[in-house]
């Protein structure tokens, strides 16, 4: 069964770096994406390959492996670094809202509000926050008393066992781990779902039908990322002393760790005719046309 899961994730690892690689190579060659949506969807694409790449090598190699052991040290660098990456996301989703709401609620003001400062500003924001806020859990969990059981029932160093392998309970930090999810997850949620709420009643105002389509496209889009994103991340979360089954744990992870980033780019590409356009000519006949 190891070496069947090894061949199944190894696949679908290699098609999330090849789907997230093309669409920032598409958004970097391609002069029409040169524009704040595609440079966002961009580093976000590019932020989806680092997120995978913490988790998925390892237990790749923990199918093959007999002895499946981590250090305490890269236990916790691969916590840290998984679920930074992991805020950064949630950010570049609101900062994608906050883009489309500005693009079509605000068509005029729109040049103007989002230039060259504010979008590069945006980017930075949303890069650096998530590694900024997760200090905090990460070195709390870290500092709890660890002697006696070592085996986390799991396939990353998730942060729910990594406190259940505590010698003594600590609810102060399960209280502060629990608040900042709820505050994270429940704030951008609702920054977004207000964004497109607000997107979506300027819509329904447009007169022009071939507007309409376009602008509920792009927005079907990200709301499909948003859903898959957000959807498994509030089950597991949101209260990590709720007793969900380890079993559960582990296939809800495996949804927003493995199945959510191989999902996005086809979400993403095949929604969108300009990014289609772009990945035909960088990948295809057009692309010896810029070599020369």
């Amino acid at each position: 069964m190891q070496l069947l899961f090894f061949g199944l994730f190894s696949v679908a690892y290699t098609l999330t770096l090849m789907g997230n690689t093309a669409i920032v190579c598409a958004v970097q060659w391609d002069q029409r994406l040169h524009i704040p949506m595609y440079i966002f969807l961009g580093n976000f694409s590019f932020l989806e390959i680092c997120y995978v790449s913490t988790t998925v090598p390892n237990m790749l190699a923990n199918f093959l492996s007999t002895s499946k052991t981590m250090s305490f040290v890269g236990c916790f660098t691969q916590f840290y670094f998984f679920f930074s990456f992991g805020c950064d996301e949630g950010f570049y989703l609101c900062i994608m809202a906050f883009d489309r709401y500005l693009a079509i609620c605000r068509p005029l003001h729109y040049p103007c509000i989002m230039t060259k400062e504010l979008y590069t500003g945006l980017v930075m924001f949303g890069w650096s926050c998530g590694f900024i806020l997760f200090l905090t859990p990460v070195v709390l969990i870290s500092q709890l008393p660890y002697c006696g059981p070592n085996i986390i029932n799991h396939f990353m160093c998730d942060p729910v066992p990594l406190m259940m392998l505590s010698c003594s309970e600590d609810n102060t930090t399960q209280l502060i781990y629990s608040t900042f999810n709820v505050i994270f997850m429940s704030g951008t949620f609702l920054f977004i779902l207000c964004s497109y709420a607000l997107v979506i009643l300027s819509v329904l105002w447009m007169p022009s039908a071939a507007s309409k389509h376009k602008a509920f496209s792009t927005c079907a889009s990200h709301l499909a990322v948003v859903a898959l994103f957000f959807g498994s991340l509030m089950v597991m979360y949101v209260s990590p002393d709720s007793g969900h089954p380890v079993r559960m744990q582990k296939i809800v992870t495996l949804f927003y760790s493995v199945i959510t980033p191989l999902c996005n780019p086809l979400i993403y590409s095949l929604r969108n005719k300009e990014m289609k356009a772009a990945l035909r000519k960088v990948f295809g006949s057009e692309r010896l046309v810029r070599k020369t």
